[in-house]
């Protein structure tokens, strides 16, 4: 089977024009795409081609028997090829594109590279030739219409004058010839910066006040110089370049804002100069050496700062004082003195005064007019070298305003101390010691100090010399010997011997003192250890210091206090307790366990007792023993029912009776409470008051208590039997 030339037709050479036989096609698209007439072996597309997509097709074409279905020729293959047609535009890779460049360039520097492409065949004809042109950013840019290339096109362009610009690139197929088909982008450039300003003060004056107690690091004022520049290319340094105060003022940069801020290096003194002249400038940090040409990059200005005058505290005329004075100076006595000024313009006066928290003692003062130091009590170089105390200088008119200076007050040192021996010597000398013996070797210590060291001498006293037992050798070094005089010393004839030193120094003038050396008597061996003191002589080497004793004797006494207040706690807890009842709250309520013979119990005693104080008065009697024993009976005339009714209330007898306590010898050395109460009727047992015994002692008759039981045989006891018995 062969195809036809230059046709889209299918034929075998079996068929003969009857209609047996049948085209059968099939591959890529056959029957979506392609279509074959089976009779005639025509091929149809069934929908537009797009070489983009595919750009040719296989396919597989063979002719069989209509009627059988047989091949009659074997399978052919054939290619369809899609021709290209101009039928895509050119599109670039990127829309928009950003790019910069720096201002000033050159013309023809480069700025980007825009690139577009065509979908349709290359290799046929110049449907994929493009070319690119500019439709906007002229005259500031050109475009290369082969490469698609940017370059600058103006020179001088300034980025303070116009920093953003919109260049549109166009690229046209069919090498830009009519009917082709084109594609547009967006090129956004921006002009980078470059140091092509210089900096500009904003005045050719600045003009600054500030007073003279400004602190020193402190900003006087601030200065800024502009530059049209950004970044980097704006950083700015500013110096001084001349001044009439040297070293007064400095200045730094603020990076943030890129101002100059002046700072005070040196105190201030309004009184001394009021006004200062500065010149200063400003420089670009970095300087780009292509644009050296446009002129010099830094600016000057001028600066006036003008001190005003502030209310100053006194002023002394030294950081500090010195002085010295001898220990045995009297009081009173000028040691020196401390002056101050008030700088200000109105010279105000000074008043002086020394900070008592330097100077607790009061030790010393200082006139508060002419600022002289003196002294106020005694000094003590052993005590006190040094004094540091601090005077206070005040404004007369303006308290507010002070000032201090140290002032340190060395004690020289004056010889008034006696040297004594250095240490509490514990010195013996045996029996059988041998005449010029040394036993002790004693030094001396003087407070003072002198200013060629100490000198010492020592001697036995005048009043010791001629009965001596033993003698003090000087040896001219600040040491002396202790020496025996005679051969052997006995214990039991002497014990101890006390022997007076005296010890003086060699400066002016001259002190001494006499020091005693007490030396023991003990049994010693041969090579002169000591074996055995007598008990004299221990006792006094191992005495105690007077603290001592005292301690112990305190720890004795208060020993003894505490088993005193042990011992008579222990007796008082012994003591039984008047009140035994458990509902009574305080220790010193006396409770009577009385009973009476109920409510009804009207024989208890008599309301009239009550109603009568007069009626008892007379007598007062012990509840706890039998009345007869003590008083005897006394009679009382009987009232008349209508008296007692109308008698004194019943708390005019409690008064009574409270008085009457108070004063009764024999009542409890102790608040007590005495109970009285109305008892009723009905007792079988009758009243065992004793506010009814009291009006009826002589005919009471205890003999019944017996016949109670054995609850009652106490008070039976007491109270029963005759009075022989009792």
């Amino acid at each position: 089977m062969k195809t036809k030339d230059h046709s889209r037709q299918l034929h075998s050479d079996g068929d003969r024009g009857d209609g047996s036989v049948k085209y059968v096609l099939t591959g890529e698209g056959a029957g979506t795409l392609f279509k074959i007439d089976e009779k005639s072996g025509d091929i149809h597309a069934t929908k537009r081609l797009d070489r983009e997509e595919k750009a040719y097709y296989i396919l597989h074409a063979k002719a069989v028997n209509r009627f059988t279905n047989e091949a009659l020729e074997g399978e052919s293959e054939f290619i369809i090829k899609i021709h290209d047609i101009n039928d895509n535009e050119p599109r670039f890779t990127k829309d928009p594109y950003m790019a910069g460049v720096p201002e000033m360039s050159d013309v023809g520097t480069s700025v980007i590279q825009v690139t577009a492409t065509d979908a349709d065949d290359a290799t046929y004809g110049n449907s994929a030739r493009v070319v690119y042109s500019i439709l906007e950013g002229q005259p500031y840019f050109s475009v290369d219409a082969e490469t698609g290339l940017i370059k600058t096109a103006l020179p001088g362009m300034d980025r303070e004058v116009k920093e953003h610009y919109q260049v549109v690139i166009q690229a046209k197929d069919m090498a830009g010839q009519m009917g082709g088909l084109s594609g547009t982008t967006t090129v956004s450039i921006t002009l980078s910066d470059v140091n092509d300003n210089p900096p500009r003060f904003t005045k050719t004056l600045y003009e600054f006040r500030v007073a003279e107690s400004n602190e020193l690091g402190s900003a006087v004022g601030v200065i800024r110089a502009v530059d049209a520049d950004i970044g980097q290319n704006a950083e700015m340094d500013y110096r001084i370049i001349s001044s009439d105060g040297p070293g007064m003022f400095d200045i730094t940069v603020n990076r943030s804002t890129q101002e100059g801020v002046i700072l005070l290096r040196k105190p201030l003194d309004y009184e001394k100069k009021r006004q200062y002249s500065l010149r200063v400038q400003v420089e670009n940090v970095h300087i780009n050496p292509r644009f050296y040409s446009m002129g010099p990059f830094r600016d000057e200005a001028s600066v006036k700062i003008v001190v005003e005058d502030v209310d100053e505290p006194p002023v002394f005329e030294r950081p500090s004082y010195i002085m010295e004075v001898k220990e045995d100076t009297a009081r009173n006595t000028v040691i020196g003195s401390v002056s101050a000024s008030d700088p200000d313009d109105k010279h105000s006066l000074v008043r002086y005064t020394i900070d008592r928290r330097t100077d607790m003692d009061r030790v010393f003062n200082i006139h508060a007019g002419n600022g002289s130091v003196f002294i106020f009590r005694e000094l003590d170089r052993e005590e006190n070298a040094w004094h540091n105390i601090s005077v206070i200088a005040t404004e007369f008119n303006n308290p507010r305003q002070t000032s201090r200076v140290p002032v340190y007050i060395r004690v020289l040192d004056v010889n008034d101390n006696a040297p004594t021996f250095a240490t509490n010597y514990e010195t013996f000398v045996c029996e059988n010691a041998k005449a010029n013996q040394r036993i002790q070797t004693v030094r001396a210590m003087d407070p003072d100090e002198p200013l060629g060291g100490h000198r010492f001498i020592f001697s036995l006293a005048p009043e010791a010399v001629g009965k001596a037992n033993f003698s003090v050798r000087d040896n001219k070094d600040n040491t002396a010997w202790i020496l025996t005089r005679r051969n052997s010393y006995s214990s039991l004839q002497k014990s101890i011997y006390h022997v007076p030193v005296v010890i003086t120094d060699g400066e002016f003038p001259v002190q001494s003192s006499t020091n005693t050396l007490t030396i023991r008597v003990c049994t010693c061996d041969r090579e002169g250890n000591m074996k055995l003191c007598n008990p004299e002589a221990l006792t006094a080497r191992a005495g105690l210091s007077t603290g001592a004793l005292v301690a112990i004797l305190l720890c004795v006494i208060i020993l003894l206090m505490i088993v005193v207040l042990f011992a008579a706690l222990r007796r008082q807890r012994k003591k039984e307790p008047l009140i035994i009842s458990k509902e009574d709250v305080r220790d010193n309520v006396v409770s009577y366990n009385d009973e009476g013979g109920g409510e009804e119990d009207t024989q208890a005693f008599d309301i009239s007792t009550l109603r009568n104080p007069e009626a008892i008065e007379e007598s007062k009697q012990r509840r706890d023993i039998i009345p007869e024993t003590f008083y005897p009976p006394v009679r009382r005339p009987a009232v008349p029912p209508a008296s007692r009714e109308n008698n004194g209330d019943v708390r005019d007898f409690i008064n009574q009776r409270l008085q009457d306590n108070d004063n009764d010898p024999t009542a409890p050395p102790y608040d007590s409470l005495a109970t009285y109460a109305y008892e009723g009727n009905g007792s079988v047992a009758e009243s065992l008051s004793s506010l009814e015994s009291v009006t009826t002692e002589g005919d009471q008759d205890y003999n019944y208590l017996s016949e109670w039981g054995p609850r009652f045989k106490k008070l039976a006891d007491m109270y029963g039997g005759d009075d022989s018995d009792s």
